[in-house]
């Protein structure tokens, strides 16, 4: 995080960092870079990267799917969905997050909701209606764009899907880190009852976990996290996927690590995501972008490995 204060177009050597830091003896210039842009987006990235992979744990655990993501339950279609609709009203800052936040709860509400047949819930009719909502989110997102103002409206819908973590504040902060921090405790709170999920539902029962309830709990928590993420900084792919995965090769499948493990590495893989996409060029590349270009290769490297150690 420290190096990553003093990399960009504007590059600050480190005695200047420290000075702005510790003493506020830099210059104007260089307090504002540090200060008011680049601080808060460093601690966004790391924030939002935690939140997402350990979000990402938890929806694997309780799906006890290894392809499990926060889009399993269709959330992000949903928050997108929400914010190209607010982008298409002219909404902007504050309440465009708010819509966005809106309809990613209400996307997982509805496939919570619908997954109910006479009763009972599986986590069949769970993915199932998951992928179901979010595959009419993502319908509707596409009508929005249909119907947008190519000139005006379209482009700013378009980039704000690609994601990025380029309008970052301390506003955004303040916003941000309560929902995410306290879904995440949570999480880490629960973390060794997620082992009891990727058992059989009798067995769970019979070690005196109540299951639905836990489940219900971590989906809540999940969804809060990729709700929160998704409505400040659009969709931000393969964090929530590649981070846990990558983990259980490190510490292997024990919750009790993989869910600490899962914060450390996604902030630190999201940090340095959006260090390379905001320095490494003249045009700022969209964050979302790079996680995709980096996440798929290392993925297929970390499907072989893994089968290469069965």
């Amino acid at each position: 995080m420290i190096a990553s204060l003093g990399i960009g177009r504007f590059a600050v050597d480190f005695s200047s960092l420290a000075s702005a830091l510790f003493t506020g003896g830099a210059d104007s210039t260089e307090s504002m870079v540090i200060g008011s842009v680049r601080l808060p987006r460093i601690l966004l990235a790391v924030i939002a990267g935690a939140g997402l992979s350990v979000a990402g744990a938890a929806f694997q655990a309780i799906f006890n799917n290894p392809l499990a993501t926060p889009d399993t339950l269709g959330v992000t279609s949903g928050a997108a969905f929400g914010a190209v609709l607010a982008i298409l009203f002219g909404f902007e800052g504050p309440l465009l997050q708010i819509v966005s936040f809106f309809f990613g709860l209400i996307s997982v509400f509805l496939a919570y909701s619908v997954s109910s047949v006479r009763g009972q819930r599986t986590l069949l009719m769970l993915i199932l209606s998951g992928l179901v909502i979010g595959a009419l989110f993502t319908a509707l997102i596409n009508l929005v764009k249909f119907v947008a103002d190519p000139q005006d409206v379209l482009p700013s819908i378009t980039y704000w899907m690609l994601g990025s973590l380029s309008g970052a504040k301390m506003d955004n902060l303040y916003s941000a880190a309560p929902v995410i921090g306290f879904s995440s405790l949570i999480l880490y709170i629960l973390r060794w009852k997620m082992n009891a999920l990727c058992m059989p539902e009798d067995e769970a029962r019979s070690l005196g976990i109540p299951v639905a309830r836990l489940r219900a709990v971590c989906i809540l928590c999940a969804t809060l996290i990729s709700a929160c993420v998704v409505s400040l900084f659009g969709i931000i792919s393969w964090v929530g996927l590649l981070i846990p995965h990558f983990c259980r090769l490190l510490v292997g499948s024990n919750n009790n690590a993989v869910v600490p493990a899962s914060l450390v590495f996604g902030g630190l893989f999201l940090l340095a995501a959006d260090t390379v996409a905001r320095s490494a060029t003249e045009v700022e590349i969209p964050v979302s972008v790079l996680t995709a270009v980096i996440g798929a290769p290392v993925f297929l490297i970390i499907l072989r490995h893994g089968r290469a150690r069965l």
